[in-house]
């Protein structure tokens, strides 16, 4: 993970405007919430946007080893290695498989390795026309990615619930296409990926349930 792949929009201004309609969907997630155990995922919508809002603060300074270059690492990599495997096996039906399990082990295991970087390696962002690598100097690269990668994606595409598992597929497409976008120095599509899976998470806490309201 020395040079990571931009998940962001073509600019500062349209990270800004990506950010804030999508974090406007997950403050509606939140709000329309039935069961405590779907917190965790309806509050996904609220920390896409938030990465792209502080995407477009790393625009506006321009690069380098700026805090806004570490809060978007801070973001991607050891919070979301937590936050979405924790999220998904409450979220899933009772009694969910053994499989689920297998991502929320890996996640704090991953985070760890990642926290104790952030902590003692600079962050660096470099604007590359349309597109912004990161560099995060961590060890065992190849290992590293597939433990995060089995977390946050592998978590979501294992979930007994067709749009959590709609929701990875989407996610997944979205991290391939903005990968090899931004190895072709094209913009980025990640904005719109990011909406879509919002999108999804909306449906998802609109459909009713028997469970009681979150008290």
């Amino acid at each position: 993970m020395r040079s990571a792949a931009d998940p962001a929009c073509w600019s500062a201004t349209a990270d800004l405007a990506a950010g804030t309609v999508i974090s406007a969907v997950g403050i509606v997630c939140l709000a329309r919430v039935r069961r405590a155990r779907d917190l965790p995922v309806a509050a996904l919508p609220l920390l896409l946007g938030a990465h792209q809002l502080v995407e477009a603060a790393v625009r506006d300074t321009g690069g380098g080893g700026s805090p806004a270059a570490t809060a978007w690492a801070v973001i991607a990599l050891p919070l979301l290695a937590v936050w979405v495997p924790a999220g998904v096996l409450p979220a899933a039906a009772p009694g969910a498989p053994r499989r689920l399990w297998g991502p929320p082990a890996a996640g704090p295991a991953a985070a760890g390795v990642l926290v104790y970087c952030l902590a003692t390696r600079p962050v660096t962002a470099e604007i590359r026309g349309r597109t912004i690598g990161y560099g995060v100097n961590v060890p065992w690269m190849p290992l590293m990615l597939t433990g995060y990668l089995f977390a946050t994606l592998g978590a979501l595409l294992l979930g007994g619930d067709r749009l959590l598992r709609t929701l990875g597929v989407v996610l997944t497409a979205g991290a391939l296409a903005c990968s090899a976008l931004w190895r072709l120095e094209f913009a980025s599509t990640w904005c719109a990926f990011a909406a879509v899976a919002s999108l999804l998470v909306l449906g998802r806490v609109r459909r009713p349930h028997s469970a009681p309201p979150v008290t």
